[in-house]
């Protein structure tokens, strides 16, 4: 029983770190996979690096993107950050 007590607040901190670290952490990598699949061309999007842009083009690994009239880059899809 006196093992069983010193080991409750171990778990009990395992819990409060689950519910308030991983567990948010696993919400938004999530939330992130789905908006990556979701888009697509014409779809205004932030980078990483700060970029506003639009895309032209969507594959399996990356993207397409315009960043003015002339400028055509292509782009992990990791390294987007939101749609806009």
């Amino acid at each position: 029983m006196a093992q069983l007590a010193q080991l409750l607040p171990l778990v009990i901190i395992f819990g409060i770190f689950y519910f308030l670290i991983i567990r948010p952490q696993q919400k938004q990598q999530k939330e992130h996979e789905e908006m990556l699949k979701s888009l697509k061309k014409g779809d205004k999007i932030l980078t990483h690096g700060g970029l506003h842009a639009d895309v032209v083009k969507v594959e399996e690994d990356f993207i397409k993107i315009r960043l003015n009239e002339t400028t055509i880059v292509k782009l992990d899809k990791s390294f987007v950050t939101k749609k806009l």
